[in-house]
């Protein structure tokens, strides 16, 4: 901690709030003790809930319940409502993240008993945020606009959600006006089922959709778990990684982003291949690549769990080939089944590749792209968009051949790893790069190993700096009250708590120190550097490892993000 002025007056406010009856159920207590942690998490995701209800997304169709509600209105129509809606959206976006931080230091070491607490954190931080109007993203609009267009007979990875009438009204984004659903087969049929429940109130159907992320959200509490166990890691610190950062918490929950669920049913299908169970394992994955397609990248990975001791490792080749053939021939014959039931053929397969291609590419790919498009058309008057097209698909293909690579090797390692790097790598070849994509990766890192350091601590602002431009980013505000300056407040907001985080905080400075080297820890080999981190059978899960090995202790309780 920088002993500042600033530092010592906040921790002497500490002091004295927490020797105060009024506050001192929220401030203080004892380092080891969670429960203020808890409650400041609490108390946060409240800030964030009335927040959203004066710059959240709503529909404006006359069906919706909230668009003309006495309570709301007050909140969304005058300039006062909105600034002070967007600052609470702020401050409690920023109080969560700081509630995240300290859990990681008050847990008291990432052993057995700390696993409760997490699970407890996510369903106390989690619960107002169900009640929230939609924030950081209105795709779930978008879902429901196409669930609307599948139950219209109309095929969605062929016609926009622009097809039907008052398509704008409920609150689905312009970009998707006349773009092919990215989504699977079995998505869009829970959003058609959600838009005949729903009757097509907007209301009805987010709350539907959450409970969809509800459901991904606690098969993750299910699944991380038992991989950090058979792998090595540390259960209670990849939830809390995974599950209980910010952004997770708003992209499940208020956003009711589909990426819970398709995360959910991949890990659950990754557990049940540990076991062996491969049918369970090939349907679980196939209904993760039904939902969203980039769940595809995983499958060929997670089947190689089935394997077992040197055959895994080594990777004997007709073994591989075993395993591919039957999840191959067993998910393909799904997925093009779902695809005819539907009525809407293989057209999913193309829209999948064909995915963010409505959004703006600003990834580092996209970028890549479109200014070598622009260099060849002054210089060479070749068409720009072509050689952008050329970029885009070579990128592809490179990751596809390293894709290849990874799966081909003599020695295959272990399958989860090499998943997440294999995402991590179609990733990075994207065109566009979404903040929650982020959220794909991270657990199929962090229950191998546990990370610490300034690995650690990247990541982590990484978390926390995409759930402040989203949110502020994001912000719906009406058209007679000037964006800008709100956003402007907001902002301001944000990054006077986020510089307070990283330098003043008594409590959290410390935790942001780059000095510290990037390591990892596994069971078997305790705290290494990244540079010298073992692929090797070490790190695989041994036969009998799932059916619930005792959690090894990391060394120092204080070391969450050290």
């Amino acid at each position: 901690m920088r002993d500042t002025l600033i530092s010592r007056a906040a921790w002497r406010a500490r002091e004295v709030l927490g020797e105060f009856p009024g506050t001192a159920w929220l401030i203080g207590g004892e380092e080891a003790a969670a429960s203020h942690t808890l409650r400041q998490g609490l108390l946060a995701s409240l800030m964030i809930m009335v927040g959203s209800w004066g710059v959240g997304w709503l529909a404006m169709t006359p069906s919706s319940v909230l668009a003309v509600h006495p309570v709301l209105l007050p909140l969304r129509t005058t300039t006062a409502g909105v600034i002070i809606c967007a600052v609470l959206l702020s401050l409690g976006a920023m109080l969560l993240v700081r509630s995240w931080l300290r859990l990681s230091q008050r847990v008291g070491g990432w052993h057995d008993g700390a696993t409760p607490t997490i699970r407890r954190a996510v369903l106390l931080w989690g619960a107002p945020l169900l009640f929230t109007v939609p924030i950081f993203s209105r795709d779930v609009y978008s879902y429901l606009a196409q669930g609307r267009v599948l139950h219209a007979g109309l095929n969605p990875y062929e016609s926009g959600v622009s097809e039907l009438p008052g398509w704008f009204m409920e609150g689905a984004d312009g970009l998707w006006a006349q773009s092919p659903s990215p989504y699977g087969p079995l998505f869009l049929l829970l959003a058609q089922l959600i838009w005949f429940l729903s009757g097509g109130v907007p209301e009805i159907s987010v709350a539907l959709f959450r409970l969809l992320s509800v459901l991904g959200i606690g098969l993750m509490l299910v699944a991380i778990p038992r991989l950090a166990r058979a792998f090595g890691s540390q259960p209670a610190w990849a939830l809390w990684l995974c599950v209980l950062n910010p952004l997770s918490l708003l992209v499940f929950l208020p956003a009711a982003h589909n990426d819970a669920l398709m995360i959910g049913l991949m890990l659950l299908g990754m557990c049940c291949a540990l076991r062996r169970r491969r049918l369970y394992a090939v349907l679980l994955l196939t209904a993760a690549v039904a939902v969203k397609p980039i769940a595809m990248t995983v499958l060929p990975f997670a089947v190689l769990l089935s394997l077992r001791g040197p055959t895994r490792i080594t990777g004997q080749y007709s073994a591989r080939i075993r395993e591919w053939v039957f999840a191959g021939a067993l998910a393909a014959g799904l997925l093009v089944g779902a695809g005819l039931m539907l009525g809407v053929g293989l057209g999913w397969i193309t829209a999948a590749l064909g995915a963010g291609s409505a959004i703006a590419p600003v990834a580092p790919v996209g970028l890549l792209g479109t200014g070598l498009g622009l260099a060849a058309a002054v210089v060479w008057g070749q068409d720009a968009d072509q050689t952008a097209t050329w970029i885009f698909a070579g990128a592809r293909l490179i990751s596809a051949a390293l894709l290849a690579w990874m799966l081909l090797r003599p020695r295959v390692g272990n399958p989860v790893l090499w998943a997440g790097v294999g995402l991590t790598v179609v990733v990075l070849s994207s065109t566009v790069i979404q903040p929650w994509y982020v959220l794909w990766i991270l657990p199929l890192f962090a229950v191998v190993h546990v990370h610490r350091g300034r690995s650690l601590v990247l990541v982590s602002l990484l978390l926390t700096v995409m759930v402040l431009l989203s949110l502020v980013g994001q912000l719906s505000v009406a058209q007679w009250i000037d964006t800008a300056v709100v956003q402007g407040i907001a902002a301001g907001v944000a990054v006077v708590y986020l510089v307070y985080l990283l330098i003043f905080d008594p409590n959290t400075a410390e935790l942001f120190d780059m000095r510290r080297p990037s390591q990892a820890w596994n069971a078997v080999a305790g705290w290494v550097g990244l540079q010298e981190l073992s692929r090797s059978a070490a790190m695989a899960p041994a036969a009998d490892a799932v059916q619930g090995s005792a959690d090894p202790q990391t060394p120092d309780r204080h070391e969450g993000l050290r």
